[in-house]
C-alpha cells in the first residue's frame, strides 16, 4: 500500500523540475541557434552558422591530414594532380567564388577504390583517383569540382555545426523532459528522439547537396564550362551504386536519378535563353 503512493508522489516531485529543466535547455538551444543568422554574401541567402569564416579556413586545415591519409594519400600521379589543380584553379578565380575569402586547394588522392569527392570547411577539396578514372571529359571534373566549391561557398558545415548543435538541444530536451527511471516504456520515448533528430540531420545533407548542384552549374559556366557535363556526371554516380546502396531517405546524398532533374532545371532556370557559346564540354 505504501509502495504504491509513494512512486506516485515521487514521479510529481521529479517530473515538474525535470520539465522546468528541459524547458530552459530547449530554450537555450534555440536562442543559440536564431542569434547566429547571417547573410552569405555570395548565395545572399539567410542562415545560421556557428563558425566564422576565418574558423572554417582553420577547421578545414586542420581536419585535412587525416582525410589525406584516410583516402590513400596525395596521388602520386603528378600529370592527373596537376590536371585537378588547373581546373579547380579556373573555377576559383573565373568565377563567384573568387570574391569570397575561402582558401581553396585542390588535391587528388591516391585512393584507387572509394568513388569520392568532398569539401572540407574553408576550402580544400578533393578527389579521388576511383572517381577520377570515371570521368571522361575536362567538362565533368569541373562539374565534380564546382559541386565541391558550392559547399564551401554554401557554407554548408558551418550550417551543419549549427544546426546539429540545435538538433542535439532540443532532443536532449524531449529526452529529459520524458525519461523516467521508474518507467521502462519512457525509454523507447527517447530513443524516438534521438533517431528523430539524426533523420532531421540527414535531410539537411540532402539540400545541401542539391543546393551545391545549383552553385556548381553557375559557377562552372561562369569559369568556360558547360553545365551539362555536371548531368553526366551522375550517371558517372548512379553507376557507382548499382548493386546495392542506402535508399535516398536515409541517405545524404539524393538519388542521381533525381539530381540530373533537378541540374537540368537549374541549367534552365540559370540560362532561360539558352547557354554561352564556346563552352568547354
Amino acid at each position: 500500500m505504501f509502495g504504491g503512493p509513494h512512486r506516485q508522489a515521487g514521479g510529481r516531485g521529479c517530473g515538474g523540475p525535470r520539465l522546468l529543466t528541459a524547458m530552459h535547455f530547449a530554450g537555450f538551444a534555440l536562442f543559440s541557434y536564431f542569434r547566429q543568422q547571417s547573410t552569405n554574401p555570395v548565395t545572399g541567402e539567410k542562415q545560421y552558422v556557428a563558425v566564422s569564416p576565418e574558423q572554417e579556413i582553420a577547421l578545414g586545415l586542420q581536419a585535412a591530414p587525416e582525410m589525406i591519409q584516410q583516402f590513400g594519400g596525395v596521388s602520386q600521379d603528378p600529370q592527373a594532380s596537376a590536371a585537378v589543380e588547373a581546373v579547380g584553379r579556373r573555377i576559383a578565380e573565373q568565377s563567384a567564388a573568387a570574391r569570397s575569402e575561402y582558401e581553396y586547394h585542390f588535391t587528388l588522392l591516391g585512393d584507387r577504390n572509394t568513388i569520392n569527392a568532398f569539401a572540407l570547411p574553408g576550402g580544400p577539396i578533393f578527389v579521388t583517383e576511383a572517381l577520377l578514372s570515371r570521368l571522361s571529359s575536362e567538362g565533368e571534373l569541373a562539374g565534380v569540382l564546382a559541386h565541391e566549391v558550392g559547399h564551401v561557398l554554401g557554407r554548408h558545415s558551418a550550417e551543419r555545426i549549427a544546426k546539429q548543435q540545435l538538433t542535439q538541444g532540443l532532443t536532449g530536451a524531449l529526452v529529459l523532459s520524458t525519461y523516467d527511471p521508474d518507467n521502462p516504456n519512457s525509454a523507447g520515448t527517447a530513443q524516438m528522439a534521438m533517431l528523430i533528430g539524426s533523420l532531421i540531420n540527414l535531410r539537411y545533407g540532402r539540400e545541401d547537396e542539391l543546393e551545391s548542384d545549383r552553385l556548381g552549374v553557375k559557377l562552372m559556366t561562369e569559369a568556360g564550362y558547360d553545365p551539362r557535363s555536371l548531368i553526366r556526371v551522375m550517371d558517372v554516380l548512379a553507376s557507382s551504386r548499382e548493386g546495392g546502396g542506402a535508399p535516398e531517405f536515409l541517405s545524404t546524398h539524393p538519388d542521381p536519378g533525381n539530381r540530373k532533374q533537378r541540374i537540368e532545371a537549374a541549367i534552365a532556370a540559370e540560362f532561360p535563353n539558352g547557354l554561352p557559346s564556346g563552352l568547354v564540354p
